[in-house]
């Protein structure tokens, strides 16, 4: 995974939307307590500076040295540098133990995951009762450009990383084996909105930061090229043009199962 993100990792920063602050606070209503917070996949730590607004202090984790050294300093917030290889006790410890943690949040990774693996910890790590763990995407579901999008979505196919796929399909068949608290279930993600206003230019940013996109340019193939993206302005409306979009982005939370 971080081979995916690092080298466009200052790209990633500047294009990606902010995630609406409503759903952190929904998310912290969740909990009865407030102390720990764990980021997951934090990138530049778009998430992890809204989950502080709620919690004591926040530990965000991300295999990409290059994405947390673009990441938001905040003075809850504590970056990990945590590579594939990182040992399950040696990660349960950094966060505390087991029990520790009170919310776990991962934005738009999760699909990257080795996912029997992630759970396994935040089981582990999750505070009994009362933790919960939440995990939201998006994709080229962006209104009212979402023809355009589909469009250009087509063109990356042959480029696509398999675990993408979770992402691409909403997350509706994400394995997700926690109980349903009323905000997205396993199969059943709930629906989660986010505006944005998004410039020609961050529309290219985030176009350019997409993983198939570098794997593609990886091969040789410049699916962002003078031509293409000069189509896309187009049908933008033209480069100065800012546009008010929505991301139809998905969510899933629950809390850890009792048998397990």
């Amino acid at each position: 995974m971080a081979g995916l993100f690092s080298k466009q990792a200052a790209v990633y920063a500047a294009a990606r939307p902010v995630y609406p602050k409503d759903l952190f606070t929904k998310l912290a209503a969740l909990t009865p307590h407030h102390c720990l917070a764990w980021d997951v996949g934090t990138g530049n730590g778009q998430a992890a500076i809204g989950v502080a607004e709620h919690y004591d202090s926040v530990v965000a984790t991300d295999v990409s040295e290059e994405q947390l050294l673009r990441a938001t300093a905040h003075p809850k917030v504590r970056y990990l540098h945590t590579p594939d290889a990182t040992p399950r006790e040696d990660l349960v410890a950094m966060l505390g133990g087991e029990g520790s943690v009170d919310l776990i949040t991962v934005a738009e990774a999760a699909h990257w995951f080795d996912l029997p693996a992630f759970y396994d910890i935040a089981r582990r790590v999750l505070r009994r009762p009362g933790g919960v763990i939440a995990v939201w995407g998006y994709n080229y579901r962006i209104i009212p450009v979402e023809d355009m999008m589909a469009r250009f979505f087509n063109t990356t196919l042959p480029y696509r990383d398999p675990r993408a796929w979770y992402c691409m399909n909403g997350y509706k068949d994400l394995p997700f084996p926690f109980n349903d608290i009323g905000l997205g279930r396993e199969g059943e993600p709930a629906s989660l909105d986010i505006d944005h206003e998004m410039s020609f230019e961050g529309l290219i940013g985030m176009l350019r930061s997409g993983s198939a996109v570098t794997t593609a340019k990886q091969q040789g193939v410049d699916l962002l090229g003078e031509r293409e993206v000069k189509e896309l302005e187009e049908e933008w409306g033209g480069a100065s043009l800012v546009r008010k979009v929505t991301f139809k982005a998905f969510l899933l939370v629950g809390t850890p199962r009792a048998e397990d």
